[in-house]
């Protein structure tokens, strides 16, 4: 059995790991977004729901723009590594303005989110994109890489202790009752951090995997190729989110939401069709870019991971992003938002480290469907914890997210096998596309969680300014804490009890693919 030499340094597993501290500066305060929008930014609950999807749609196209740019980037410094640099400084820039509240009218606050987070979020893919990718050229090892996992969201989940426990505090501490300034204020701090973290990261990484040489053609014959081949990829989230904003419609007819219901039904038919369509065509005759995507539409376990990434995107970001409307509203204990993501977060912390470990006893489709099932439990048991018994519903909450803290190291070393099952199936390894559409689909999952919190509040009529709608609102933040995630997790367990990479089947793989790079570099 052949082993991998590429072993790496704990510095350099430190090193990549702030790269995700880093990232959870933008990705955790997005949980803020929400109730920023609706109690802060003026926006209503329903208009911020659509912001949110339609930024969350074209984030799907730059997404895999990027992953295939990034494949076809060729410098001293690597594919990956040079992207991560290069975006920093916007990163940091439209973190701190999207949580700044311009004195302007409903419609032009309503415009300036809109470009702002669009901004955000393409300046967020345009690094880490690059930079999920870069774990796959890191090393061959399948075990280094679940090392190199952990560690990646030990340092995600640092990150996003940081900011969710400190956030409220720092908002109420620079703003002195302007909670506009606060944000502002306190966001600013978070972008200069997030500079020096992925400076570090940047530094201390190293590219040692080179795929096999795949791209001809100039860059723009590859991008027009590339668009011209994105349906196949986003008509079914374009079905998904037109249905989702119907539902936010909450005074549009029935008979809109029927039709948008099988508008989205026949999307996946559509979907079916244009890929049978691209696989069926002889190899000799598929540009590159279809090559990439006939791979990917022919990669079982990468599809089916897409489903186990949307459901635990949904999983994870439903709650958070609920929790500051529960305790404000629900339980009318606001003091305790910065506590329960503080015992939240130092619980996915333990996740992320007991995962490395774990997943070297267990198989990591075992422990992602015990993830589900544990996780959707206790969740789903605060439904029955009465009001006044906090601390109960603390208790169940922490141990819910332990094994939700679970699913993220999982679904990304996930991810990384089957980048390596495609190149061994297909002989070809296009990791930036592959990584780029799940991030994309994990990342779509986020986005329809946060737009699933405000559409239940619009649909119970939340309005911040109203106080008899916020209290008919509570019965709906209560269910986005404990049966919402039940459901989420169940359709969760079912997708991943359907994944076909098992440890024996990972190792055969790996000493394969080993054996065929040293014969290819013997030549």
């Amino acid at each position: 059995m052949q082993e991998s030499t590429h072993k790496l340094s704990i510095k350099e597993k430190i090193g990549y790991s702030m790269g995700d501290a880093a990232a959870n500066f933008v990705w955790r305060s997005g949980f803020f977004i929400p109730v920023f929008y609706t109690d802060t930014f003026g926006l209503a609950a329903a208009h911020a729901a659509i912001l949110i999807l339609i930024v969350r749609l074209s984030d799907g196209i730059t997404d895999i723009i990027m992953g295939s740019i990034a494949d076809r980037t060729e410098t001293r410094q690597g594919k990956f590594r040079p992207w991560i640099l290069w975006s920093t400084p916007f990163l940091a820039l439209f973190l701190a303005l999207i949580f700044t509240t311009p004195d302007f009218s409903y419609n032009g606050k309503l415009i300036y989110a809109f470009i702002i987070y669009f901004c955000l979020t393409l300046a967020y893919t345009a690094n880490n994109v690059p930079y999920g990718a870069l774990m796959g050229t890191m090393t061959d090892s399948v075990k280094e890489r679940a090392s190199l996992s952990s560690f990646r969201f030990i340092g995600a989940f640092t990150g996003g202790l940081l900011v969710m426990t400190s956030m409220p505090e720092m908002v109420k501490y620079f703003g002195k009752g302007d909670e506009a300034l606060g944000y502002q204020r306190t966001m600013l701090i978070f972008a200069a951090l997030l500079m020096v973290f992925l400076f570090i990261t940047y530094k201390t990484t190293v590219e040692r995997i080179k795929p096999p040489a795949q791209i001809n053609g100039s860059f723009w014959t590859e991008m027009k190729d590339l668009f011209s081949n994105l349906p196949v990829i986003l008509i079914p989230v374009f079905g998904i989110s037109i249905f989702i904003i119907s539902l936010a419609q909450t005074t549009w007819p029935s008979d809109y939401k029927y039709a948008a219901l099988i508008f989205m039904l026949l999307s996946f038919v559509y979907t079916v069709y244009l890929r049978n369509r691209i696989i069926r065509r002889p190899r000799e005759t598929l540009t590159n870019t279809q090559k990439d995507l006939a791979d990917l539409l022919t990669n079982q376990p990468w599809l089916i991971l897409l489903g186990v990434g949307i459901m635990f995107g949904l999983f994870t970001v439903v709650r958070p992003s609920a929790a500051s409307y529960y305790f404000t509203y629900y339980l009318q204990r606001p003091d305790l938002t910065g506590f329960y993501f503080l015992i939240t977060l130092i619980a996915s912390l333990a996740a992320a480290v007991a995962t490395g470990w774990l997943s070297n006893k267990f198989s990591k489709r075992n422990l992602m469907v015990a993830a589900f099932t544990w996780g959707s439990v206790f969740n789903g048991a605060i439904y029955f914890v009465p009001q006044e018994n906090v601390n109960l519903m603390l208790a169940l909450a922490t141990v819910g997210e332990f094994f939700a803290g679970m699913m993220p190291v999982l679904f990304f070393s996930m991810m990384g096998d089957t980048v390596d099952y495609s190149e061994w199936k297909n002989h070809r390894r296009a990791t930036g596309l592959i990584f780029s559409a799940g991030t994309f689909i994990n990342k779509t999952g986020h986005g329809f969680a946060g737009a699933m919190v405000l559409i239940v509040l619009a649909i119970y009529g939340y309005d911040a300014k109203v106080e008899s709608t916020i209290t008919d609102s509570v019965p709906g933040m209560v269910l986005l804490m404990t049966g919402i995630p039940v459901v989420i997790g169940i359709i969760g367990i079912i997708f991943t009890l359907l994944y076909p990479l098992g440890d024996k089947k990972m190792k055969q793989i790996e000493n394969d693919l080993i054996v065929r790079r040293q014969q290819l570099n013997a030549e």
